[in-house]
């Protein structure tokens, strides 16, 4: 699809494969996204048309879903935000709790994944002394 300026916004417009392609992704993915309430392209006889507005959107979606973000949690997100801006505290709010939750639970994985480290680092250390000491008692060195 050729880049036509959209008269009402003055925005570039995307078809479908375009998108996908500059982020990457497939059109089923595109679809998906649609599907689920988190893009709504604009149609030109039964052709999606996305402005650069949507492809903003998108990344956002694509960055949210790089770090493990829910879908429904994406939705809100950017529904939070309005027709014009006009819930952007809100936004703001709602990204600021999600992302202390987030870093919360990641703090304590982090934790569990050490402990599990240092117990295998203590199984392995342990299994090659082991087997150091009972080559060097049979004189093995294989």
């Amino acid at each position: 699809m050729t880049h036509a300026p959209d008269t009402k916004t003055h925005d570039t417009l995307f078809g479908i494969a375009e998108l996908a392609d500059a982020f990457g992704i497939t059109t089923r993915t595109i679809r998906f996204y649609e599907d689920k309430g988190l893009l709504k392209p604009q149609r030109v006889g039964g052709q999606r048309v996305y402005t650069e507005a949507d492809k903003k959107r998108l990344a956002l979606i694509l960055r949210a879903k790089t770090i493990g973000t829910k879908l429904s949690d994406i939705k809100t997100f950017l529904e939070l935000y309005g027709q014009e801006g006009e819930g952007r505290v809100r936004q703001l709010e709602f990204v600021i709790e999600m992302t202390a939750k987030e870093i919360e639970r990641l703090e304590e994985k982090k934790v569990e994944i050490e402990t599990t480290l240092n117990e295998l680092r203590v199984i392995h250390d342990g299994s090659k002394a082991r087997l150091a000491q009972r080559k060097s008692s049979t004189g093995q060195t294989r």
